[in-house]
Order: C-alpha cells, then structure tokens, then sequence
C-alpha cells in the first residue's frame, strides 16, 4: 500500500500540539479542505464547523482565491479543562487555473462546510470544429 507523507503538515501539526490550538492573523489555523471536478465545474468545500457565516470572507484577485474565517474565542472567566478545537484566524489560498471563471464563483455555507463552486470558463470548454469538404475533394477545417 501506497502512503503520501508530508513533513511539513506534521511539523506543523505538532507545533500546533506544543503551542496550542489558536490561529492569528500572522499564522492562520488549518482550514481542511475536498476539491473535485464535477462536469463544467469545480467544487471545493472547507471544514469550518463553529464558524459564524459572517466571519467567513472570500476573495479572489486575478487567479488567487483567499477564504478567511474566524472562530472567537470563549467569552468569560473560565478554567478550561480541554482545548482541542482550534480557535482564532483561518486561512486558505488556492491558485486557480486559467480555464476557471472566477467572475461566477458560486459560495454557499451549510452545518459547518463552505462550499465553493467554480464554473469552467466557457474558452476553455471542448468545442466541435466543422469539417467541410469542396466540390473538387479537397477539404477545408475551419477552428
């Protein structure tokens, strides 16, 4: 059997063990992500279980899409016994490609999972080309 390993993600997530569950705006949290290809667009759904919808903002500038969200915090004097939920900043940057339409990104926010939908750019969709043939047999493709 095949494992994928990535040493940054397991260095980063025993930093987070040693340093505690809470992401700034200097160093987000981890945002876990699914991203598939369904027909002519791409989906792409977040785990943000906590999340407010309205600390959540998307942004897209030229072919970069950023998610940030926010979880607060607990309001009050409390003892915790357990912190094991991440609190604070998360962050997220995906590059898009070229054959995206990033003017139709589709975002819906349901029971803790950001949904992102990403139509493909009709340019870049696959296109019959008309094959004509001339009376003396000769053939002429037109693109």
């Amino acid at each position: 059997m095949l494992m994928r390993t990535d040493p940054f993600r397991e260095l980063d997530r025993l930093s987070q063990q040693m340093l505690g569950n809470l992401g700034t705006s200097a160093r987000p949290a981890a945002m876990p992500m699914d991203a598939w290809r369904d027909g002519d667009e791409f989906v792409v759904e977040f785990d943000l279980p906590g999340v407010d919808a309205g600390s959540i903002d998307l942004d897209v500038e030229r072919n970069v899409l950023t998610v940030r969200a926010e979880r607060s915090g607990l309001s009050g004097d409390h003892e915790l016994i357990a912190a094991e939920r991440p609190r604070g900043v998360f962050s997220r940057q995906l590059i898009l490609g070229d054959n995206l339409d990033t003017e139709r990104v589709q975002a819906s926010y349901e029971v803790g999972v950001l949904t992102l939908r990403i139509p493909v750019a009709e340019k870049a969709k696959p296109r019959k080309i008309e094959i004509s043939q001339s009376s003396n047999g000769r053939q002429t493709i037109n693109a």
